[in-house]
């Protein structure tokens, strides 16, 4: 996500759902036709690929996150920084000179929601430090449903009947999930879970108000705010202090800055050229999927059947709040 983000790309304005990666894209939803020659057709193969690729690395994070001994605000500043590195010299070596963008308010937006993702980013990182991998992904993905219950306020969009279902739909999923009376360390990652959600929320309604932008330019800039926000925090908490850094350690945080930053939104971008909106959001949701099994497998964390259908509740509703935006 890390769901992430989007988390949420964005070549000119973004996708209204996805965690971690962070950064959404309003470029996909351009329709091609009916018609495919076997030329397209094998870019649409490899766009899926990708784009499964990108979903299912987000979906690893969470587990990353577990055995990582950083901080999740020091793991968040080295996740932005590094991604956004990774970017600019991607784009360097295969297409043109970075550029940021010359609009002052689009600047400042991009910087905002940058801000947003990193605070977004030692939320959810938290999380998933004290409550179980699937809880905590599940709490994140209720950011769709957050948005369709501000929207009448901020974008004076109308509380349809099929909205509020979705609304009601995912408040019992996540009782479901979380239990009625959650306590300790589980009802403290369940409040991280749910402030990282709204964070996300905030990430994507500030995309939803931002102008057309290059996708990789504004990317980069969102990602060194979202590095650069944890700073003065590290700063004052004394928070650079690592503790020692064994080789295990600086392979795993390699792995989460590079693989699950740099290399999976580079898939996520690749893969949009290609395919629909409503793919895409549909796609999204192999992240939290994935997240649920293999925390299963690799973490022992298994959904109990209620859970399991409190999750299927969430993400129904959080989907159909999605696509509905398309």
């Amino acid at each position: 996500m890390n769901r992430p983000l989007i988390f949420c790309c964005q070549v000119s304005q973004p996708q209204a759902n996805r965690p971690l990666p962070p950064l959404q894209c309003s470029m996909i939803g351009e329709e091609t036709g009916n018609t495919m020659n076997s030329s397209s057709q094998e870019n649409s193969r490899t766009s899926i690929l990708k784009m499964t690729a990108a979903m299912m690395i987000f979906g690893t994070v969470g587990i990353f996150r577990r055995v990582i001994p950083l901080s999740s605000a020091l793991l968040s500043c080295l996740r932005g920084l590094t991604g956004a590195l990774f970017l600019f010299l991607y784009v360097r070596m295969r297409r043109h000179t970075i550029s940021p963008p010359a609009d002052a308010k689009a600047k400042l937006s991009f910087i905002v929601s940058g801000c947003l993702i990193g605070l977004n980013w030692m939320f959810l990182f938290e999380a998933y430090r004290f409550t179980s991998v699937p809880v905590a992904t599940l709490c994140y993905y209720t950011q769709p449903v957050i948005v369709i219950l501000l929207s009448p306020l901020l974008f004076h969009e109308k509380l349809t009947v099929r909205k509020i279902l979705c609304i009601i739909f995912a408040a019992a999923g996540m009782g479901l999930v979380t239990g009625i009376h959650p306590e300790g360390n589980s009802l403290r990652g369940i409040l991280y879970g749910l402030a990282a959600a709204c964070l996300y929320a905030g990430v994507v309604i500030f995309n939803k108000k931002a102008p057309p932008a290059d996708a990789y330019e504004k990317t980069i800039l969102q990602l060194f705010s979202a590095g650069m926000v944890m700073v003065p925090y590290l700063l004052f908490t004394d928070g650079f202090k690592m503790p020692a850094m064994d080789l295990r350690t600086a392979v795993l945080t390699a792995v989460v800055c590079l693989v699950h930053t740099g290399i999976a939104y580079l898939f996520y971008f690749d893969s949009m050229k290609e395919l629909r909106a409503q793919t895409i959001a549909v796609m999204g949701y192999i992240d939290p999927v994935s997240a649920l099994l293999l925390s299963a497998v690799i973490l022992q964390e298994p959904l109990t059947p209620l859970s399991f259908l409190g999750a299927a509740m969430i993400i129904t509703a959080a989907l159909t709040a999605e696509l509905s935006e398309r």
